[in-house]
């Protein structure tokens, strides 16, 4: 439960970074955050991601894959997880998408995800 909360936390403060300051910001936070050592019993990357997941289900409004993608990617690296947030673009039709990787694999969506959208951006 612990997570979840402060997973509910991380989407709320990217929701407020994406309102008032736009994608710039939200990528700057993101670069910036430093992987912090594991320290004592490591949780899983799918423990972690799916307390993100319960979090988006508590919030109080739609979650948008790159307000979700950060706030996974800054959870999993304050608990020693080596993540990285990808932003990636389909041409026809247009769409873009964000998604969390770690080592190559895909941990917050499907793990074929990286194959329908060009990568873009990682940090």
């Amino acid at each position: 439960m612990r997570r979840v909360v402060e997973s509910w936390i991380l989407l709320l403060y990217f929701d407020g970074l994406m309102h008032f300051h736009g994608f710039p910001r939200i990528h700057a936070v993101v670069r910036a955050q430093q992987l912090r050592p594991a320290s004592g019993v490591q949780e899983s990357d799918r423990e972690l991601s799916h307390a993100v997941d319960l979090a988006c289900v508590f919030y109080f409004k739609p979650v948008l894959c790159l307000q979700r993608s950060a706030a996974t990617t800054v959870l999993l690296r304050r608990h020693g997880w080596n993540a990285e947030m990808v932003i990636g673009a389909q041409l026809l039709p247009f769409r873009s998408h964000a998604w969390v990787e770690i080592n190559g694999r895909v941990v917050n969506d499907k793990p074929y995800i990286a194959e329908i959208f060009q990568v873009l951006e990682r940090c």
